[in-house]
């Protein structure tokens, strides 16, 4: 009886251990710190990245997007707010981990960074005020005045109109309410962009003209050098896009879905 008593004791000790061994596994678990990508915007072009009135949350496509590209790597995102031409810089000197700003996939731009595959097409636009009928597209802006968004494509298309007057804005709004107060006659800047700004009241003073320009694409940026970090987010953007998660964030933010 007492050799029952003690194997039966032993038994008990043996699982007390294991089940001490696992909870602590689960504690060891549950204090490992979540990993972390840091990632850089300049929240005000909407609709892809931009602060709703009154509120502290970024918001729009890109910031969706790259929550669930986080989300799907396993990653806790922190978004960091900072200007646009601050963005590369910033990633460069290892401050943030990756940039997503509605950033095209440009050869200079891909001397400085690696960018992930696109995930986005676009194009330029001529926004003109509304009574504005002798402007009808960019062969009409030459040596008129013309306002950009610094660091953009748009900057760098107005740059190439002959004889203009080109002034860069910090923001694409600051450009618009150039345009609005009549300090310039256009400005240049992406089309789901100014579609974004016409849609939420400005097509009550502006309105677009002439074609799309240069249809160009958008890319998620990250260190020269970090391929691996390039290949998780390609390997996670294109399971969203597999799984329909895609698909579902660009319905919410521009309508039907191009193929």
């Amino acid at each position: 009886m007492k050799k029952y008593l003690l194997m039966a004791m032993a038994v008990l000790a043996a699982l007390s251990l294991m089940v001490a061994g696992c909870g602590g596994k689960e504690e060891a678990k549950k204090a490992e710190p979540a990993k972390v990508l840091r990632v850089g915007t300049e929240p005000t072009f909407a609709p892809f990245e931009f602060q709703k009135e009154g509120s502290k949350e970024y918001t729009g496509f890109d910031m969706d997007l790259i929550r669930a590209i986080g989300k799907q790597m396993g990653y806790k995102v922190e978004i960091m707010n900072m200007g646009f031409d601050a963005l590369i810089p910033a990633l460069s000197s290892g401050n943030i981990d990756t940039v997503i700003a509605g950033m095209s996939i440009t050869p200079e731009r891909q001397e400085a960074v690696l960018f992930s595959a696109p995930y986005y097409r676009s194009g330029l636009v001529v926004m003109v005020q509304k009574n504005n009928d002798t402007i009808k597209g960019i062969e009409d802006l030459v040596g008129k005045r013309i306002a950009v968004q610094i660091g953009t494509t748009g900057a760098a298309k107005a740059e190439s109109v002959k004889d203009a007057k080109v002034t860069a804005f910090n923001t694409n709004t600051e450009a618009a309410m150039e345009l609005k107060n009549g300090g310039v006659d256009a400005v240049i800047n992406d089309s789901p962009v100014v579609g974004y700004y016409l849609a939420q009241g400005g097509s009550a003073d502006a309105k677009t003209v002439g074609d799309v320009l240069e249809a160009e694409e958008y890319g998620i940026a990250v260190k020269k050098g970090n391929d691996k970090l390039a290949a998780e987010i390609d390997k996670a953007l294109a399971e969203l896009k597999k799984n329909g998660e895609y698909d579902k964030i660009y319905k919410t933010w521009f309508g039907e879905v191009k193929k």
